[in-house]
Parts: C-alpha cells; sequence; structure tokens
C-alpha cells in the first residue's frame, strides 16, 4: 500500500479506479470517483489516498482525511453525499487493517454507499436516500408521478403556467456555465440556511470554493451541474450537483423567495429530471434526508450509512468519547418523527428571532 496526496494520483491509477467503480455493480455516483477527490485535495490540505497494491497493480482505492491525532475522516465529509472504499471485487481485507495501514485510529462517515462489504453494516445507523429512476424516459416517469401523486403533479405543472403568464417566459437550463448564477444560487443557499437555522455550509472557504472549482470540472465521471429555471431573463430556482454518464446526484438546491408561490424549486426538478433523461442519465439521487419534495418525486430508495470504525487503543477510545454520545443523540432524535420536527421548529423559531435583532 501506499499513500499519497489526490493530487498526486498517477493516470495508470486513475484509469483503475474507474475501472474498478465500473466492476463495482454500483449506480455511477459521482462523489465515489476519482475526479471528486482530486477537487477535496486542492481544497482539504490532509485529504489523502491509500491506494491498494497487488505487486504493483493497484486494486484498491480508499480516499479519507487525516485530523492531527489520527482522527481519520471520509472525504469530503460534510458535503459528500457517497462515501467508502473502492475496492476490486472479491479482495479481502478487514477495517482494523485498513486503518492501521493509514496510521489511523478511526474513520468518520455518515453517506456510506450500501454494499461497502468491507464495514459490517449490521452494526451502523442505516438512511433512506430518494431516488428518481428516469430509466425507461420522462414520459414514464411522469406517468408514474400520475398515478403515485397526482394532485402533486396536476398542481406543480399548474404553477409552472402560472409562472409563465405572469412572471415572464419559463426557461430551464440544464448546465448553466455562468459564474454569476452560480453565485446567486450560493447566496439564495446561505439566506435559505440562515433562515432555518442551519449552520451556512457556504460560510466555510473550502466548501464555497470546492463547488466553484467543481463548476468548472468536465470529466466523463464527474462533471459540476449547474441547472437553473429562468422566468424572463431573471433565474427563480437554480440547483448545483454532480453528474457521471448514467447518475445525477443532487447537491445544492434553492429558489428565490420572492417567487415561492409557484414552487419553482418543484418545477426545477422535473425539468432536471427531463433533461437528465434526454442526455441518457437514468437516475437522479436526491440525497438522504427527509423533504416532503423529495416524497412527491421519489420512485425508490437506496441505503446509506452512517457510523465509524475504530481501532482499539487508548486513542481509539477518547475518539468514542468525543463523538460517539452526541452521534447517538443525533440519532435518537431523528428516529422520532415528532421530535425530530419540534427540533426543527425550535431552529427556525431561533433563526427569526435572530433575524429581527
Amino acid at each position: 500500500m501506499r499513500v499519497v496526496r489526490p493530487g498526486e494520483l498517477g493516470d495508470r491509477e486513475i484509469e483503475a479506479w474507474r475501472e474498478l467503480r465500473a466492476k463495482s455493480g454500483q449506480p455511477a455516483n459521482p462523489f465515489m470517483e476519482p475526479e471528486f477527490a482530486r477537487a477535496v485535495g486542492e481544497v482539504r490540505p490532509r485529504a489523502r489516498v491509500a491506494v491498494v497494491l497487488e505487486g504493483a497493480e493497484p486494486v484498491g482505492f480508499f480516499p479519507y482525511e487525516k485530523g492531527l491525532l489520527g482522527q481519520g475522516r471520509a472525504i469530503g465529509l460534510g458535503v459528500s453525499d457517497c462515501q467508502g472504499v473502492v475496492l476490486r471485487p472479491g479482495l479481502t481485507t478487514s477495517p482494523r487493517r485498513l486503518l492501521r495501514d493509514c496510521g489511523l485510529v478511526s474513520y468518520e462517515f455518515d453517506n456510506l454507499e450500501g454494499g461497502q462489504g468491507l464495514f459490517p453494516l449490521a452494526t451502523l445507523d442505516s438512511f433512506a436516500s430518494p431516488v428518481i429512476d428516469v430509466g425507461d424516459g420522462y414520459a414514464a416517469y411522469e406517468a408514474e408521478l400520475r398515478r403515485q401523486s397526482p394532485k402533486f403533479l396536476k398542481t406543480t405543472l399548474a404553477k409552472e403556467r402560472k409562472l409563465g403568464r405572469q412572471a415572464g417566459d419559463a426557461r430551464f437550463v440544464f448546465d448553466e456555465r455562468d459564474p454569476a448564477v452560480l453565485r446567486t444560487l450560493m447566496e439564495w443557499k446561505s439566506a435559505q440556511y440562515r433562515r432555518t437555522g442551519r449552520r451556512d455550509r457556504f460560510a466555510k472557504e473550502w466548501i464555497s470554493t470546492l463547488v466553484r472549482r467543481l463548476h468548472r470540472l468536465r470529466s466523463p465521471g464527474c462533471s459540476g451541474t449547474l441547472s437553473v429555471l429562468y422566468a424572463g431573463p431573471l433565474p427563480v430556482a437554480a440547483h448545483f450537483g454532480l453528474r457521471s454518464a448514467s447518475v445525477l446526484s443532487c447537491w445544492f438546491p434553492a429558489y428565490d423567495p420572492e417567487y415561492a408561490k409557484y414552487s419553482p424549486g418543484l418545477i426545477l426538478h422535473l425539468r432536471m429530471a427531463e433533461a437528465a433523461a434526454d442526455a441518457g442519465i437514468g437516475m437522479l439521487d436526491l440525497g438522504r434526508g427527509a423533504a416532503e419534495y423529495k416524497d412527491a418525486l421519489k420512485t425508490g430508495e437506496l441505503t446509506v450509512y452512517e457510523g465509524s470504525a475504530v481501532r482499539p487503543g487508548v486513542r481509539a477510545g477518547l475518539y468514542w468519547l468525543s463523538r460517539e454520545p452526541s452521534r447517538r443523540a443525533h440519532a435518537f432524535v431523528r428516529s422520532r418523527p415528532g421530535l425530530a420536527a419540534h427540533g426543527r421548529e425550535a431552529l427556525n423559531r431561533l433563526a427569526r428571532a435572530r433575524g429581527h435583532r
């Protein structure tokens, strides 16, 4: 095994990584591609990739970030929506050995990809990640929506027509390259975070820089895709995500609150599904997390996992004491919808109170 910075991976290693992902049998999620790891490595100095070797042949890749005391975390933790190890099918190793060889005492993740046989999934917390299947084309997806959510679809399409009549011709761009529109999306999203009492991700320089760089990225397995709904000349809703040839991983959606009565975010997602299907993409991964719009749009679900792998020892015990109690408390609240709803309302009230100061 050798451990390198993501930018130090050679062409042969990049190609081997892509080949292993293609053979994994998992959806081609762009967060699991080498390009995402390299982009994170440009903004996170402690990002590393362990290259598992058989002789001189790379047979596995483990992207991670290493803390000062050996605490490891999934690369891009906090924004990455799919995480894990890329291994040749049938390759045998253990989490303990992998952590030891990387000099880690722990490895923390919150969106571990399903099917990661290296980790004992039965010991982890599992979560649904809703998806939209457009593999049979957008018409088939819309027909499914008419069956499962007829009122939702009818209302959303009516609002789209109303938007066009009252605010200017509705126009959709699947892959907008103008960085000014990306800045607008980030401003909307930051305002939404503050409005709802959430932590503003774009207040972290490494996240905002990463998103801007990914917007410029073009590769077969991982391309930044900014989708925008316009009313006349003005953007009213936008989404930035990552796409591969077959998966669009939804990431940062937001809209202008002045147009909220038209439900522009829902219109945007329908047009994204249509454009994705036309581009040959078979699945939109809406990402982990409960939301009414996801329930209305989804056709199915994947499963992702949260937890950690830990090597026995004193430092591992310190890690457990520092992280596990709060993680368990969050899991307890999430598992009780009523309690979680009260928590969200408390955050919203706090955000409103701050806004009035």
